[in-house]
Formats: structure tokens, C-alpha cells, sequence
């Protein structure tokens, strides 16, 4: 059994999945904190399939890019139930990911997802489903600008940008719906693969990938004590 760990976006989920097929799965949009809401949904998959952490047979979490700190919550889960069960894990990028569904489609396909800022995170797959590239942040118009032929857009970012994609691209655009769920059986189907093909990922060394850190400011105006009061 393959537990399956996303916490890329607001929109989270974790499941478990055997031979690359979800069996249960909770999904969710985060409203608190991935740190509050994350473990009790992994505990209530387990218990509701009458399991414990030792029955799992490996961890496949989301490498990002996403949230800093709602990644940083997920790989710390991950690593934390490989290292205490001895489980192999498999870090997954978030792109592909989202891309999955669509890579045998015969068409290039550009999964995107928010990157504030008014910026995209994006990774480019060729027709025939491999990577074109790195993943790359930019604005979104500056993405499309080097897109002229058919394209199907997918993932998280396409929800806020589909206009934008229709009046550059027309009847070239093919704009799938976003789905939290699906997410989470192409993580469950890459993880599985991953892991079947003994190319599990050293707990010691694997990191979410954020593509971007986040800004650190000084302190609010509210928050500064003016010297000498």
C-alpha cells in the first residue's frame, strides 16, 4: 500500500493507493494550516482501512514547485513516516503531476500552476509526453507568447488564467478542468512507478522544490517600537 502525500497548494489531499490505483482518498482546501489539517487525514485513511504505518509499502509525496510553507509541511510528514517505518520514498514533481492525465494525448501539453505575483509556475511536455524543458516561473503572457502551436493547458493556475489562454491561443487552446483528486492518482501513478523501478529518493537529501523563496520583509509598521519609548 502506497500512501500518497499533496500539499502543493490550498487545495490538499493525501491517499492510498495500491498498484498505482487510489483505493481512498481525502482531499480538501486548506483554510487553517496544512500543519493542522494533514496528519489527521492521514490517520483517518489508515485507520478507516484498518492499517497502520508499518503496513504502508512506500510514501510518495509532492516535490512542489508550490507554498513554501505548506511544502515544507508535507515532505516533513513524508520523511518523518519513511524514516521511523524504513519505507522507501518517492518525491514527485507537482507538474508532472498535473500533467499526467493528458501526456499520451498526442498533443504538447503545459501544466500550470499560480505562482503569485501575477506570475505561473509551468513545465512544457512534448507530443509525445516528455519534458520540454525545466520548470519555469513567468507571467503568464510572456508563457503563451512562445506557444503558437495546439496546446492542452491543465493543472491548478490554468483556473485563473483560462480567458487569458482562449484570447491568445483560440480554437489552439484546449483547456482542461482541474481536479484536486486527480492530482492525487497521477502522484499515486508516478509514485508507484518510481518506486517499482527502484528509483526511490534518499530521505536524507530530498527537498521540495520551490523554484522561487518566499520574501522576507522586515516587520509591519504596527509591529516596529520606536526607540527611546
Amino acid at each position: 500500500m502506497l500512501l500518497v502525500i499533496d500539499t502543493s497548494t490550498r487545495n490538499a489531499g493525501a491517499a492510498l493507493a495500491r498498484d498505482g490505483q487510489v483505493i481512498s482518498s481525502r482531499s480538501w482546501r486548506s483554510t487553517v494550516n496544512h500543519t493542522a489539517e494533514l496528519m489527521p487525514a492521514v490517520v483517518q485513511l489508515l485507520e478507516a482501512a484498518r492499517l497502520g504505518v508499518n503496513d504502508l509499502e512506500g510514501i510518495a509525496v509532492a516535490l512542489g514547485p508550490g507554498g513554501f510553507s505548506a511544502l515544507r509541511v508535507g515532505m516533513s510528514v513524508a520523511k518523518g513516516l519513511a524514516l521511523a517505518t524504513g519505507k522507501p520514498l518517492a518525491g514527485i514533481g507537482t507538474l508532472d503531476a498535473e500533467a499526467q492525465p493528458f501526456r499520451q494525448s498526442g498533443l504538447p501539453v503545459c501544466a500550470m500552476l499560480d505562482a503569485g505575483r501575477g506570475e505561473v509556475a509551468a513545465a512544457s511536455f512534448g507530443p509525445d509526453g516528455e519534458r520540454s524543458g525545466e520548470d519555469r516561473i513567468c507571467p503568464p503572457d510572456e508563457l503563451l507568447a512562445g506557444l503558437s502551436s495546439q496546446h492542452i493547458f491543465c493543472g491548478e493556475g490554468t483556473l485563473s488564467h483560462t480567458q487569458l489562454i482562449k484570447e491568445r491561443l483560440g480554437n489552439k487552446a484546449v483547456v482542461a478542468g482541474h481536479s484536486p483528486a486527480a492530482r492525487l492518482w497521477a502522484l499515486a501513478e508516478l509514485g508507484c512507478l518510481k518506486l517499482e523501478s527502484g528509483n526511490a529518493d534518499d530521505v536524507a537529501t530530498l527537498q521540495p522544490y520551490y523554484l522561487r523563496m518566499p520574501t522576507i520583509g522586515g516587520p509591519k509598521r504596527r509591529d516596529r517600537v520606536r526607540q527611546g519609548s
